[in-house]
């Protein structure tokens, strides 16, 4: 489904005003640096060289939160996770799970279509050595916000990396949705269940640094799409942990989460900025 463009509908008219973003100085620079000297295996390719919004099933029960664009990957193709390594092991993950239409994902216009699912992530342009300022993210911060007052289906949200889960569980206090009373840490596999009935699934970020080196491997990635898929049945259970994932201190226990006071939601601007809370 189309969720771009200008129109009345206010997811679409969101995700333009993202593609339209030059807020952060230094992103807009980087990710038009990378267009004009791109490695030689993209040379002669035409690099989108913008922000980039969520993209998937706007009635999405599954909501997945990665860091920022790849360089080379969305920045170059125009849609998140698309056309490198991470979004190879994202989207076999989905298609394997049936979140996806198909395993690949290499161009926009690929014809890949989510189910029941939708990307996005807490930065949306790509960032210098992958990492953002904390400014960067405050500034993005708002986008993400009034994704999760639009998306009102999901149930269930998989932060890919310990950042989107940081990301996830700040929104979430801006927009005045229980929380625990402490922060819950952040682990592969580790499950927490919010009073409002969300659920948060943590993972690895699916990125070459982890896969390569063996701490993210596929049946540990499957594991975490399971525990998401049993979680919108009702079947929610503990992640299995197999031998790679005890032999690096797998987290999945679970949290359950209650409110730790009745607060009403933090008012938005016209971007969708909520007021810092007090430390």
């Amino acid at each position: 489904m189309d969720t771009h463009g200008r129109s009345g509908d206010p997811l679409r008219v969101l995700n333009g005003e993202i593609v339209g973003c030059t807020r952060c100085p230094r992103l807009v620079a980087h990710r038009e640096a990378v267009a004009l000297a791109p490695p030689r295996r993209f040379r002669g390719e035409r690099y989108a060289a913008r922000p980039l919004s969520g993209f998937g099933d706007r009635r999405a029960r599954l909501l997945l939160i990665g860091l920022a664009p790849a360089a080379h990957g969305g920045n170059r193709t125009g849609r998140i996770f698309t056309g490198d390594r991470s979004g190879d092991w994202l989207f076999r993950a989905l298609w394997e799970a049936r979140f996806a239409s198909q395993a690949e994902s290499a161009r926009a216009d690929d014809g890949l279509r989510l189910r029941d699912a939708y990307v996005t992530a807490a930065v949306r342009c790509a960032p210098p050595g992958n990492k953002p300022t904390t400014r960067e993210m405050r500034r993005c911060e708002p986008y993400l916000l009034r994704e999760l007052e639009l998306l009102r289906r999901v149930r269930v949200v998989m932060a890919l990396g310990r950042i989107a889960w940081q990301a996830y569980l700040r929104a979430r206090r801006l927009l005045g949705r229980p929380l625990p009373g402490r922060a819950p840490a952040f682990a592969h596999g580790a499950v927490v269940r919010f009073a409002d009935g969300t659920t948060l699934i943590g993972s690895y970020h699916p990125s070459q640094q982890n896969t390569f080196t063996g701490k993210l491997t596929r049946p540990m990635f499957r594991r975490v799409f399971t525990a998401a898929s049993r979680a919108l049945t009702g079947r929610a259970r503990r992640p299995a942990a197999g031998r790679s994932d005890r032999g690096r201190g797998l987290d999945a226990r679970i949290s359950r989460a209650a409110p730790s006071r009745p607060s009403r939601p933090a008012p938005l601007d016209g971007l969708g900025h909520a007021p810092r809370p007090h430390s």
